[in-house]
């Protein structure tokens, strides 16, 4: 594809798909999905799957009535205003805990996201599971390079696959389709040294364009009932990549960040 980027771009919402539950064939669902509702995929479409999916199929539900809090979640709890049993969660799933305030626990995850309570959230699971709560997939990346190599298997097209969630942002109200895991693709464009429109040189443009692909899939995909867990973004310009690079590239280093 052309430096010159994308021509056009559009998002396809994968329709039909149900409720899914711990042991789901996740991929399994989505490509009978994709051929119920005659979507053809193509070369180099980009699947956005929504983490909350991911993570039920995953196993990654936990029930609070089995979580014992340690006096590090108590006091925590304490200063957050929030569930003991929660924050025992958060904590364990954390590299650590940034910022501490009534209703905001800010963590890096141990994957190195930073993020509102390390992921653990209770919106949109089914009625029945009113104590439990959903922690992010293991390994984001592991996850999305399965679905990729599942999908390229039964429809023979190269594809890209980001595993999304809606995150929030310093400085900025509300919350953004943002990749958590990716595979098929750099997750960033690094453009230094490129031309601009004038001639200059770009010294500094870096475009996270896993983040920007998630944030269009999301239009689509929603965060309340909407039901539409995955969709298909096509037009999309992103650089190619095999093998384990992951979603690392996008994460800042800690040594760069001003606001630790």
């Amino acid at each position: 594809m052309s430096q010159a980027g994308a021509t056009g771009l559009s998002v396809l919402p994968i329709p039909g798909l149900p409720l899914f539950a711990a042991g789901d064939d996740l991929a399994g669902a989505i490509a009978d999905a994709l051929t119920t509702a005659s979507i053809t995929l193509r070369d180099r479409d980009v699947l956005v799957v929504a983490q909350k999916v991911v993570s039920k199929v995953e196993g990654r539900t936990r029930s609070l009535s089995g979580i014992r809090p340690g006096p590090s979640a108590i006091e925590v709890a304490a200063r957050a205003k929030k569930d003991p049993a929660v924050v025992e969660l958060v904590e364990g799933e954390a590299q650590a805990l940034m910022r501490v305030a009534p209703g905001v626990i800010i963590a890096r995850h141990r994957t190195g996201h930073v993020l509102a309570n390390a992921g653990v959230d209770a919106s949109n699971l089914a009625p029945g599971n009113h104590d439990s709560v959903l922690l992010w997939p293991e390994d984001p990346d592991a996850s999305a390079r399965s679905l990729r190599a599942r999908l390229e298997a039964r429809f023979g097209v190269r594809l890209a696959v980001i595993v999304g969630d809606s995150l929030g942002r310093a400085w900025r109200m509300g919350t953004m389709g943002t990749a958590i895991g990716v595979a098929g693709m750099r997750p960033v464009r690094d453009r230094r040294g490129e031309p601009d429109l004038f001639g200059r040189v770009l010294e500094a443009t870096i475009i996270g364009v896993a983040d920007e692909i998630a944030a269009a899939a999301s239009l689509v995909i929603g965060e309340g009932a909407e039901g539409t867990p995955a969709a298909i973004v096509r037009g999309a310009y992103y650089e190619d990549a095999d093998g384990d690079g992951g979603i690392g590239e996008l994460l800042r280093p800690i040594e760069q960040d001003l606001f630790q």
